[in-house]
Formats: structure tokens, sequence, C-alpha cells
């Protein structure tokens, strides 16, 4: 067994249970203050859940910290998200403070502190051969796309650099990749796309588009 299959399969999950487990507990003021804000601000339930694939495809509850209310049209449907990402939502998303409640979906096992971001259910159709590697491993709390230009890169580019990490996992990456999380963070860096509030939809690999994305040497 070498060295970097014993920590992407048994050394890399101890450490995220132990740290995700002290995160929990050294956080807890913090978690009940955004509680209590995201009732007030969000006017009601704090709390975003939405199945996510995992690991190997398997399917999960995400849970975050709401950052978008849920405001509708007369006829009842949903505004969009720029209307629903409120001041306080986007303080929240900027300061990736919404992410503090995945600590629990690491703890149980469902993600990883480092790793490729958990998308949308509905994508896993739309992927090509290549990029349903990224959930070869774990999801993350952050990742390397997220620390390396998070929604402001292109979705292929995004998920080559998931796939690259899956397959190159190692402590002193995941180590890296923490501080370049929080540079970006600090510098709130990439928080919305060019063309949206968030990020948007991926519809799929159109044939003959590539990343553009070239692995560091």
């Amino acid at each position: 067994m070498n060295k970097r299959y014993m920590y992407a399969s048994i050394i890399k999950r101890i450490i995220d249970f132990i740290l995700s487990l002290v995160g929990i507990a050294v956080l807890a003021p913090l978690f009940l203050a955004l509680i209590i804000l995201g009732v007030i601000f969000m006017g009601g339930n704090p709390f975003f859940t939405q199945t996510r694939p995992g690991k190997d495809e398997k399917v999960f509850n995400l849970i975050k910290f709401r950052t978008m209310d849920n405001r509708k049209d007369s006829d009842g449907n949903l505004l969009p998200d720029e209307v629903r990402l409120n001041k306080y939502g986007r303080f929240l998303r900027a300061s990736s403070l919404d992410e503090l409640p995945e600590l629990l979906n690491i703890l149980v096992g469902d993600m990883a502190l480092i790793g490729p971001r958990p998308l949308l259910v509905r994508y896993l159709d739309r992927y090509n051969e290549e990029q349903h590697h990224r959930h070869d491993v774990r999801p993350g709390l952050t990742g390397y796309a997220q620390a390396h230009g998070r929604n402001a890169v292109s979705w292929e580019d995004k998920f080559a650099m998931d796939v690259w990490y899956s397959r190159n996992i190692s402590l002193a990456l995941d180590c890296q990749i923490i501080i370049d999380t929080v540079k970006t963070v600090l510098n709130r860096e990439g928080i919305s796309s060019e063309t949206s509030a968030t990020m948007e939809e991926f519809m799929g690999t159109p044939n003959g588009v590539q990343a553009t994305w070239k692995p560091p040497r």
C-alpha cells in the first residue's frame, strides 16, 4: 500500500472526522448566532438542504445555511436568484459561512474537508465520461477549483481541476488548498460568474469544447 493510497483511503477520513468534530465544538457559539440571524433575515428556516451526489455518485442530503429567501411573484413562482440573494445572504456567501453546517456532513462521512464540491443530482446525466471521475472521491467543503477561481471559471475548467485532484490526492496538496482557499475568501474572489449572481446551470459540455486549465507542474 503506497503512501498516497493510504492517505486517500484511510488517513484523510480520520483527519476529516477529528477536525469536523473539533470544528463543530469550537464554532458552536457562531453556529447559534447564525441560526438566529438566519431566522430573522430569511424569514424562517435558516437551513437549506438538498440532495447531492457524493463519492461513487451515492446521493446524500447536503446541509447549508440559507442564502436566498423565498420571495415569490404573483403567480407563486420563486423570484430569480439575484433577487432572492439578499444582503445577508451575500455576506454569508462571500465569507463562505453558509458552508459551515457541512461540517455535519463531513462528520458522518458524506463529505470531506477537501474535495470536489457536491453539485446537483441532475448534472449526473450531463457529465461526459471524464467528468464523472470527479465522483471517485468524497466531495469537499472546499476544493482545488474553489481555491482557484471559484465561480469565475468555466464548468469545463472546474471539472478538469476536480478530476485532476481526484487522481493526485495528497496531504501536501490538501494543505495547500486550505491555504489558497483562505486567500480566496479573504480577497472575495470568484463569488459570482460573469453572467450570474451565483453560477449558471451546467447543461453539459458541447462537442468540441475543452477545458483550458492546465495542471500545475
